[in-house]
């Protein structure tokens, strides 16, 4: 009688939070197809007024004529979703403009680091626009076929929302293709994050985690801007040391409205210069006096690892967890001077295995992904997160005021709305701590300006002279 009762109490659970009141399935899941780039450039239904759209649940029903048939050898040359300017991985974006919808898979897979040498990991892959009977057998679709296991991505893929909408998140467990003796349960948890269901919050012990072959889409109501960070919470220890993290930013509303505004029509937050055309250009908090406008964004995410332990997890061995020793330094899963290269690190499989870069990114006119400009006067707002699971590290920027607007996914503002933020040469994080910091390039000279770790002994990875978190900031 007791396992009875339970199990009714979980199958009302599962449907208390079914998105889709139309549909009788008991599980969340995005409740709309995602807007795609239309690469195969035929007439969708309802164009030009309604966009070329797939249904990753149903891709017959695809208003793309790219993306009716995922047995296409083409399928992925055709059938392309919006694409994040910043990050270059798929924005999410659905035919409803409240809801974003991103799916991953969990696996291991491996990285190449700055000093050429290779390192296991544990991770997630992108498969946002892979139908959903497809996403254990073909994976991650950055390769001409595919990788159904081994595409594990460091630093994991990143989540961009804005206030107010809505981020539905599908996790797939696909496996340990290395490991296979491995049976570990997954979550995502969102470190920081206020309003999570405690089902969805990713803690194994208060909220469904899930095995091998299993899928669970987590739901997140986004109703405050700031830096996040998520990662697996099931052995944390291990996972996050493996490579299993992640940030998520929330973008303020207000930016979607400020693009068009000038200073003498728009809001007293929207001081925006018409002639400027970045893509997030906007504010970093709901602001009044202006003190947090921007230009540019970059995020940079702080991370290391201990390549003994990687190697002892690779060749099950008994693993070191109190003589863990991180010396490989990384900015969003790069050494320098990788942290500086625009493009994709592909591993020794071919799998583009660390996907962004540690500058800021942009999309130029021809959709192309490209280094942002930076032209001397500009505001750069740098969303700096530590997600180490060793030690603390300072970073500063030699030449460039750094001013402090937002700490642990909070505006610096105190209870009457006084500017509280503040000026420094240097911030120190600990894991799992966020800042948001402008950088104002006011009467700074034109030129190439680092930013880096004044920890010296972490400017380079292990025995090697090249690595180490450093990334460069380019003044035009």
């Amino acid at each position: 009688m007791k396992t009875h009762a339970s199990s009714l109490f979980v199958a009302s659970l599962l449907l208390l939070f079914d998105a889709r009141p139309s549909l009788a399935a008991p599980y969340v899941q995005c409740p709309r197809p995602l807007l795609t780039k239309n690469a195969t450039l035929g007439v969708c239904a309802g164009a030009p007024a309604i966009p070329c759209n797939f249904n990753p649940h149903n891709p017959s029903a695809s208003t793309d004529p790219g993306c009716k048939n995922p047995e296409s050898a083409t399928f992925y040359d055709t059938c392309k979703v919006l694409i994040d300017p910043v990050t270059g991985q798929a924005s999410g974006a659905t035919t409803d403009s409240s809801v974003v919808c991103r799916s991953i898979t969990c696996g291991d897979g491996h990285i190449t680091m700055a000093d050429g040498n290779d390192s296991y990991i544990f991770g997630f892959a992108d498969v946002t626009n892979v139908p959903e009977g497809d996403i254990v057998t073909r994976g991650n679709p950055l390769g001409p076929t595919g990788f159904p296991l081994g595409s594990a991505n460091f630093s994991a893929p990143t989540f961009f929302a804005r206030e107010g909408q809505s981020l539905y998140l599908t996790l797939t467990n696909s496996g340990m293709r290395e490991r296979p003796d491995l049976f570990d349960p997954h979550t995502v948890h969102y470190h920081g994050f206020p309003n999570a269901a405690s089902v969805f919050d990713g803690e194994p012990m208060a909220s469904l985690s899930i095995g091998l072959g299993e899928s669970l889409t987590y739901y997140y109501n986004n109703q405050y801007a700031g830096t996040y960070m998520w990662h697996c919470h099931v052995e944390a220890a291990e996972h996050m040391q493996m490579g299993m993290l992640g940030n998520l930013y929330i973008l303020p509303a207000q930016d979607a409205t400020c693009a068009a505004a000038t200073a003498a029509s728009g809001p007293a937050y929207c001081f925006k210069d018409a002639a400027k055309t970045q893509k997030w250009t906007g504010f970093a908090f709901s602001d009044k006096d202006g003190s947090t406008g921007y230009d540019v964004m970059m995020f940079l995410q702080e991370s290391a690892f201990d390549p003994v332990f990687h190697h002892a997890d690779n060749s099950y061995q008994k693993i070191p967890f109190a003589d863990m020793n991180d010396t490989y330094t990384m900015l969003n899963g790069r050494g320098y001077p990788d942290t500086v290269n625009p493009d994709p690190i592909v591993n020794g499989n071919g799998h583009p295995s660390q996907p962004i870069p540690a500058i800021a990114m942009t999309v130029d006119g021809t959709g192309s992904r490209v280094p942002a400009k930076i032209h001397a006067g500009d505001k750069v707002l740098v969303r700096l997160s530590s997600l180490s699971t060793v030690d603390f590290y300072t970073v500063t920027v030699l030449g460039i005021p750094m001013r402090i607007v937002g700490q642990g996914a909070q505006p610096l503002r105190g209870p009457t709305g006084l500017n509280t933020s503040y000026a420094t040469s240097s911030v120190t994080l600990g894991g799992g701590e966020a800042v948001d910091v402008i950088l104002d390039t006011t009467g700074v000279a034109p030129g190439t300006y680092f930013l880096h770790t004044t920890n010296l002994n972490y400017l380079s990875n292990n025995d090697e002279d090249f690595g180490g978190m450093m990334t460069e900031i380019a003044v035009n």
